[in-house]
């Protein structure tokens, strides 16, 4: 018998002496040492909007990712918008586990609507870097503008967060932690181009930004986890609609393609794992659905007047709709009058359908935020938040680009009014004002305008090559057919860790 099997059995029989005097060492532990995991770094790349039908010549590096690889239909969740899609990504629960019920919706008891709130505590459920710190205490995360990325409990994290001074302005910014990572990002890459993530200006540039910040928090934090969010595809498909020959999409799709494939060929030289996904695919539509305005000329809607314009009472409205895409909540105040305002609103022109409780049970979206009941428009239509039924008074937010004021979300933003004949003159102007201190409102947003829409989504789509998808490095660990989205989690962790499915 070897000296090496003979000193291995003098340790076993002396643990086992301590054991037989008080040692809380277990003999399952002294039988077999604890392995750690090994860990695998692995980069996600969430790239909006993209669809199976829209990788192929004009996205090569995604294409090549698919090929060595392997790629997928994501089955998404209703609503398929993005805060709601990326905390089932993030959790693995449908809607009405996680809360995020939309992009925001009407909470309670501030009798308010809200939409892109931002702190990680609103998403309730294991986050996917907690359950890979569970996993292994030296897991690490970077969450690079994920939604709900305030306060989350990833290593580090950054998001769009403009600042707002007392005098109006509204000034380029975003929240990272720890809190040097701002400064640090800033120095290395300017501020974050915040106009162009969103509005009528919105191009790759942000998208750029975003990519550049992912790579040196790789680069210089090693996150075992790298979670990054690029928005580019989502602005053109919105205003133009997903036609794949047009030539603005064309340049948009290898605008997007390029920054990921930088992303991809640095994993690559790092060895690290690379999972692309989208939330959603963007699909046709001609114009939008009006609901809040047929539920104001049923008397269901209060509005109250303020220097002449009429403002949303969310508080005092016997039922109202918060609009998202092709989804909107209705919350209606007595349970009298819940058959009335089904009725009403399955009557509308342009709606699918509408979910009461048994429906919403059926589509993940049983929460307490949900409201009473569930709107879902046909695939060529979406809603609109509008209420007032004068243009004159409708409020002062409604020419403008406000994510946050609006109850409901308004496409309509990615637009210049065309009424302006320069609008980019006139918003410059505007914007020249602001910064000598003169208080101006940036009207440049239409009222009437809502059929310059061309593409949305928020409803399933009729046929998976529309939808959203999954490509990823190692083509073992998809399965057969779609991917689910509330398996995204594990898909994850199964790359980190190396798991074969």
């Amino acid at each position: 018998m070897s000296s090496v099997v003979l000193g291995w059995r003098f340790i076993y029989k002396n643990r086992l002496a301590s054991l037989e005097q008080g040692s809380m060492v277990s003999r399952k532990e002294i039988a077999r040492p604890r392995v750690r995991p090994t860990m695998r770094p692995t980069l996600v790349i969430l790239v909006v909007g993209l669809s199976p039908s829209l990788v192929g010549e004009h996205t090569p590096h995604l294409k090549r990712l698919a090929d060595r690889g392997g790629a997928r239909p994501l089955k998404t969740v209703v609503p398929a918008v993005t805060c709601t899609v990326q905390s089932t990504l993030v959790t693995g629960a449908l809607p009405g586990g996680h809360g995020a019920v939309a992009n925001g919706w009407y909470f309670r008891d501030l009798a308010e609507v809200l939409l892109w709130r931002q702190p990680n505590q609103l998403v309730h459920g294991e986050k996917i870097w907690e359950a890979g710190k569970r996993k292994d205490p030296d897991f690490t995360c970077a969450k690079m503008f994920w939604w709900y990325n305030m306060y989350a409990t990833a290593d580090w994290s950054a998001t769009p967060r403009p600042m707002y001074p007392a005098d109006g302005r509204k000034i380029p910014d975003h929240y990272a932690f720890p809190q040097g990572l701002r400064d640090e990002l800033d120095a290395k890459f300017g501020k974050f181009p915040l106009f162009k993530f969103w509005g009528p200006l919105a191009d790759i540039t942000s998208s750029d930004w975003i990519a550049k910040a992912t790579q040196h928090v790789i680069d210089t934090r090693k996150p075992t986890l790298a979670l990054t969010y690029l928005p580019h595809l989502d602005y053109n498909l919105q205003r133009l609609g997903p036609d794949p020959t047009h030539p603005r999409l064309i340049a948009d799709l290898k605008e997007i393609d390029d920054l990921c494939g930088e992303l991809i060929d640095a994993a690559d030289q790092e060895g690290r794992e690379v999972v692309v996904v989208s939330e959603y695919g963007i699909t046709p539509v001609t114009d939008a659905v009006h609901i809040n305005r047929a539920l104001r000329k049923a008397g269901l809607i209060a509005v109250r007047e303020e220097l002449g314009r009429e403002v949303f009472d969310a508080g005092a409205s016997d039922a109202f709709a918060l609009s998202d895409h092709q989804l909107a909540h209705i919350y209606v105040k007595s349970p009298d009058r819940l058959a009335e305002v089904k009725k009403l609103v399955e009557d509308l022109e342009g709606v699918e359908q509408v979910l009461d409780a048994e429906g919403k049970r059926a589509a993940g979206l049983d929460h307490d935020r949900s409201g009473e009941l569930v709107a879902i428009s046909n695939a060529d239509r979406w809603f609109s938040y509008y209420y007032w039924l004068d243009d004159e008074k409708a409020p002062d937010y409604a020419r403008t680009v406000d994510i946050h004021r609006k109850p409901g979300y308004d496409p309509v933003e990615l637009f210049f009014d065309p009424q302006i004949r320069f609008p980019k003159l006139a918003s410059g102007l505007k914007l020249a004002k602001r910064k000598l201190g003169m208080r101006n409102l940036m009207d440049v947003i239409s009222l009437r305008e809502t059929s310059l829409v061309k593409g949305s989504h928020g409803r399933l789509t009729d046929d998976p090559d529309d939808g959203p998808m999954v490509i990823s490095s190692r083509p073992e660990l998809l399965g057969e057919g779609p991917v689910a989205a509330t398996d995204f989690k594990q898909l994850v962790l199964d790359h980190v860790f190396q798991i074969k499915s």
